[in-house]
């Protein structure tokens, strides 16, 4: 298997870093990297849930872009970055408590797009949600100075 992984981070510094963000305002915890995976967990509660007292689509999209942005960023050279072009997300099954889990894939790491495939499920594995995102990779502007 082809190491994925160019940047070294740790799971705690994942959680570190989204602090004050939309990360952790909707509870999001990064759980697991593996050779070809990143997971991460979202709580079905006040701060995810629709008025109808389910997950909100929404929030399954946050934690879907959350995880294979974070995990497009890994896989780039130091002086790369991506940015999201597009995320789909199909919403398979409610959730009305408990935690939901995401694992991100990638799909094609290119040198200017990369896609990922991410599973969201239920605490029972029941598949609650499935979306693909298509990432940037862009290169810093020199300095013209």
């Amino acid at each position: 298997m082809v190491k994925i992984w160019k940047k070294e981070i740790k799971i705690e510094e994942l959680n570190l870093v989204s602090r004050e963000s939309i990360v952790e305002n909707v509870g999001i915890e990064f759980l697991e990297k593996g050779e070809d995976f990143l997971s991460a967990t979202m709580p079905v509660d006040k701060r995810t849930k629709q008025p109808l007292g389910i997950l909100h689509g929404g929030a399954s999209v946050v934690l879907a872009e959350t995880l294979g942005s974070t995990a497009s960023y890994m896989t780039l050279e130091d002086s790369s970055y991506s940015v999201g072009l597009e995320i789909k997300a199909n919403h398979l099954k409610n959730a009305v408590k408990g935690l939901v889990k995401g694992v991100a894939k990638p799909v094609h790491l290119g040198k200017t797009t990369q896609v990922w495939d991410i599973s969201i499920t239920n605490e029972k594995n029941e598949l609650v949600c499935v979306s693909r995102l298509t990432m940037l990779v862009l290169k810093p502007a020199k300095d013209k100075g």
